[in-house]
């Protein structure tokens, strides 16, 4: 996960200065020479850590202690700040016309960095958004381009424009933006060709498109995965066509996050959103207060909160709410607990955004939860309606069948069905414990039945 090695870096920094009832310039000296190196090895930008250190000194040596902080709280509070301004202080959204205005949205970008397949995910949001996005295919060098933006506009339910691969882009452009104008449509985003390096050529072609075509936002597609020489990317980018924000992708991958604190410094454009996996919602606005809380290991309840909103059903939430409450519910709604938490991406994702929680996992210790997810989904759905249904029905004879089916060790079946009905005297002997109050989604007990190292914060 993006920032974790940098995560912990930092915490283990920060709870150093905290043990100290008094800071001393050498103290805070010697904490920013480890944020220092934390930061270069996490591919930020030289200039960048140079100035970002300074900057925490400055006002770090010199700063009264905040009410009732402590000296060590305040170098905390100070660093967050800091990193909230490295990375652009405001979120910023991709600028629309008004009205049915059509606005012209250019997809730039190396091959590779997922340009297609966000260039769908930006039309989604913007058809959740009320607005009639038209997508229109400019990339005529890469086999299969076409096809792809296709497929991808299908499963956003956008229509796709296209002239084939024998047109040039820039006419290719002025059809598509023709052709929204005469349906109806306002937003059209041209997914341009990706090139596997700067290239001058193509360049030139995007030069060409922005001046025949009324080009209102120009966005970069980086793979944050490239570390710097996605910042030299979008530098170079920015200096040849001129960009108006930047979206980075594959941050939930094994990537150092570096080019996340580097790229609105270096080229002065915001980081418009973040790519968080393969899937077509897989994509978050990007909030620079958030981003450095994750990193200092503070979570995220926010996004957290707004992923539950968006994939929750709120009445299956209600209805599994009050039956967790009354000690009802039985395999099928357990089911529906895992299935809400692939959802919202996982428990890696969710535990990312808990505070506190960034660190305390390993890698493997991630894997074996999601493996073990995965067991407790087989087992589940090798027993019968009635069996799911009926959690008392399940004896010795059916517990051989089902870990057949699910082909697992038949201990596994055992363990299931103890912690499942540990679970529910516990509830009934506390009502409201799990899934009660206002809260929404019901994650209740699933950690309970994980087993292992994994235990859920639910």
């Amino acid at each position: 996960m993006a920032f974790e090695s940098l995560s912990d870096k930092l915490q283990n920094v920060f709870k150093n200065l905290r043990g100290k009832g008094r800071l001393t310039e050498a103290d805070v000296k010697a904490a920013l020479k480890e944020v220092k190196m934390a930061l270069l090895e996490a591919d930020v930008s030289f200039k960048v850590v140079k100035q970002f250190v300074s900057s925490v000194q400055e006002r770090a040596v010199g700063e009264d202690v905040f009410g009732s902080l402590t000296p060590g709280q305040t170098v905390i509070k100070i660093v967050t700040e800091e990193l909230v301004k490295l990375m652009g202080s405001e979120t910023t959204e991709i600028a629309l016309k008004s009205g049915n205005e059509i606005t012209v949205i250019m997809m730039a970008g190396l091959q590779g960095a997922g340009k297609t397949t966000t260039t769908a995910k930006i039309a989604g949001k913007l058809k959740a958004k009320g607005r009639k996005p038209l997508l229109a295919a400019c990339d005529v060098y890469r086999p299969a381009a076409i096809k792809q933006l296709q497929i991808n506009g299908e499963k956003a339910g956008i229509p796709v424009f296209s002239m084939g691969d024998k047109n040039k882009p820039v006419d290719i452009a002025k059809a598509a933006v023709e052709h929204a104008s005469k349906n109806g449509m306002n937003v059209v985003i041209l997914d341009t060709a990706g090139r596997l390096h700067i290239d001058e050529d193509m360049m030139d072609e995007l030069v060409s498109i922005k001046e025949h075509v009324d080009v209102h936002q120009t966005i970069l597609v980086v793979d944050a995965m490239t570390g710097q020489d996605a910042v030299n990317v979008a530098g170079t980018f920015n200096d040849k066509i001129g960009i108006d924000g930047v979206i980075l992708t594959k941050l939930d991958g094994d990537t150092r996050g570096g080019a996340a604190l580097s790229i609105r410094a270096v080229t002065g454009r915001p980081i418009l959103y973040i790519g968080m996996g393969e899937k077509l919602s897989d994509l978050e606005q990007f909030y620079p207060d958030r981003m450095a809380s994750r990193i200092l290991g503070m979570g995220d309840i926010q996004s957290l909160i707004e992923k539950a909103a968006a994939e929750v059903d709120e009445q299956q939430a209600k209805e599994l709410s009050q039956k967790l409450r009354k000690a009802e519910f039985d395999y099928n709604d357990f089911l529906t607990q895992m299935q809400q938490i692939k959802k919202m991406g996982g428990m890696g994702s969710i535990l990312s955004m808990m505070p506190g929680m960034g660190n305390q996992l390993s890698g493997a210790d991630m894997d074996e939860g999601e493996k073990s997810m995965k067991r407790v989904e087989s087992i589940i759905l090798s027993m019968t309606k009635e069996e799911r249904a009926n959690p008392g029905l399940i004896n010795p004879s059916r517990k051989q069948r089902i870990a057949k089916g699910a082909g697992v060790e038949i201990s596994e079946v055992n363990r299931l069905v103890k912690q499942f009905d540990q679970m529910k005297k516990m509830m009934k002997q506390m009502p409201g414990l799990m899934g009660g109050g206002k809260r929404k989604g019901g994650f209740g007990g699933l950690g309970g039945l994980m087993g292992g190292k994994m235990k859920m914060p639910f």
